[in-house]
């Protein structure tokens, strides 16, 4: 019987390599599937079908059986799994269950896992070539996804109902999935599974030691992702994690996510007075909280743009030269990014570059501010407090809790003696980030790079991710963050998309960085 299924996968290979690479070569790569085959199902470097000959095989797979990963994909978006809603629970748990049968039907040991909120589906292949790189193997790789998606409101606003996903032409011939969740992360998740899929159709076997944990809960904060990270710490420690829920530079150039900004986010809540008091009575010669409080915080920045806590950028690295070259060569100008919400003018670092604001440098953000009468009319009063709410993004070394400490003595020591302070805070991460010597990120930019024929860019995320630092704190690995999202998929708003050429080309993007990490 084994000797019956190994001929059939030799078979299909022979197929699939005489459509993709013609038949003079097919016969000898049929025999070496057969013969790896027989062994263990698993290609070795001495094989003569290495890498480079299956590659052209499993990409014609994706392309003839794209019309069979719309069908799936479009299959998991009808499922409506909206996470912040206790109402579609059961809804969630149809689309943890509709996720692990499809990876068990790709032989992946899968189940639905149970967590104080919305299950996680872990699948594990366990037919990949193992071992780990202190080996001088291929990495084993933890795929990061999310199958929830955002709540559709308002309703009136989608063109299309949102959970009966449909392929439209755009003027210009663009075609494009419309659904819920068909971005933001449904459609990218599926991305990887689909080039999985190609690779089991072709060899048998996957390139790679793959374990898939696909969450439930990433659009409410993956509130209980991180105790389930932690409890099963050893399971889920591999070498390497990849993760699909990041987007292209542009529509024709592909990007790696390789660091994500931390965050600090802090309360100030200053009393002067002990109540409010008459202007006319008390104006000048009582301390008015507001004046204070916007002393302080203007006093956050210096002229140049820079941001004036001791010890604050402690931490912070200069990017390399190739990769700060890179960014400038994207080129991307004050008209194009601060344009479309009517301003022109940066307002960071003077020496640095916009993008090097907003993605890999550091940054204080006063985000709101309260004190006295807000309501209609006027009422002539002097404050007896103020509060505002001042939040950080962090990058490279920068310790959350330093930083903290730091803004809190700034703030104490421009205090005036007869003033009160009193601090929240509302939570805290370290940021994130890859090496750019690390071998893998080398080798995914160049997959990438071959796929889109464009030069694959590094780029840094100005959000958070807190899993990712999880995955790192936690479970000792980088992640690559890999995604083929653009920023017109209304991700999170009416209308939600994801081009066709991001989908299909994303499983070939994912086809080629599992055949070059195992190369």
């Amino acid at each position: 019987m084994a000797r019956a299924v190994v001929a059939g996968v030799a078979t299909a290979v022979v197929a699939e390599l005489t459509k993709a690479t013609g038949s003079r070569s097919a016969g000898s790569i049929g025999k070496a599937v057969l013969r790896g085959s027989t062994h263990d199902g698993v290609m070795r470097h001495g094989d003569i079908m290495v890498a480079s000959e299956i590659l052209p095989a499993v990409l014609a797979r994706i392309d003839r059986d794209l019309d069979a990963s719309l069908d799936r994909l479009f299959a998991l978006l009808r499922i409506q799994s909206v996470s912040t809603d206790p109402a579609y629970a059961a809804q969630c748990r149809a689309a943890a269950e509709h996720v692990a049968a499809d990876l068990r039907g790709l032989g992946f040991e899968a189940g639905v896992r149970p967590t104080a909120g919305n299950p996680v589906v872990i699948g594990k292949s366990g037919n990949g070539r193992i071992g780990g790189q202190a080996g001088g193997q291929a990495p084993r790789v933890l795929f990061y996804g999310h199958y929830d998606v955002q709540p559709v409101d308002p309703l009136d606003l989608w063109t299309t109902p949102p959970f009966e996903p449909r392929l439209e032409t755009l003027d210009g011939g663009r075609k494009i999935i419309a659904a819920r969740g068909a971005s933001d992360d449904k459609g990218q998740a599926m991305t990887f599974v689909e080039a999985c899929r190609a690779f089991k159709a072709v060899t048998g076997s996957l390139p790679l030691d793959i374990t898939m944990m696909i969450e439930g809960e990433e659009e409410c904060g993956s509130k209980h992702l991180f105790a389930f990270v932690r409890d099963n710490a050893d399971e889920l420690r591999r070498d390497l994690a990849l993760a699909c829920d990041t987007g292209m530079w542009d529509a024709q150039t592909p990007s790696i996510t390789t660091s994500l900004r931390g965050l600090l986010y802090e309360e100030v809540r200053l009393t002067c007075a002990d109540r409010d008091l008459h202007s006319g009575v008390f104006g000048s010669a009582a301390r008015n909280p507001i004046h204070v409080l916007a002393d302080i915080l203007s006093a956050l920045h210096k002229p140049d743009g820079s941001v004036a806590i001791p010890g604050f950028y402690d931490g912070v690295k200069e990017l390399p030269p190739g990769i700060k070259a890179d960014l400038a060569a994207l080129d991307l100008t004050p008209e194009k990014f601060l344009g479309p919400i009517g301003l022109k003018i940066p307002a960071g670092e003077k020496d640095r570059m916009l993008i090097e604001q907003i993605s890999t440098r550091p940054t204080a953000e006063i985000n709101g501010i309260v004190g006295g009468y807000t309501g209609e009319g006027a009422k002539t009063v002097i404050p007896g407090k103020a509060m505002a709410k001042v939040s950080f993004r962090l990058v490279g070394a920068q310790d959350p809790n330093k930083i903290r400490a730091a803004f809190r003595n700034f703030v104490r020591a421009r205090l005036p003696a007869d003033c009160a302070v009193e601090f929240g805070n509302f939570g805290s991460a370290p940021a994130f980030d890859v090496a750019f010597d690390n071998p893998a990120l080398g080798k995914a930019r160049a997959a990438l790079t071959a796929e889109w024929g464009k030069k694959a860019v590094t780029v840094g995320a100005g959000g958070s991710i807190p899993i990712v630092g999880d995955f790192k704190t936690v479970l000792g690995m980088d992640t690559l963050m890999v995604g083929f999202a653009l920023d017109d998929d209304r991700v999170h708003s009416p209308n939600e998309k994801f081009d066709l050429k991001c989908f299909h080309k994303g499983i070939r993007s994912w086809a080629r960085i599992l055949a070059a990490l195992a190369g």
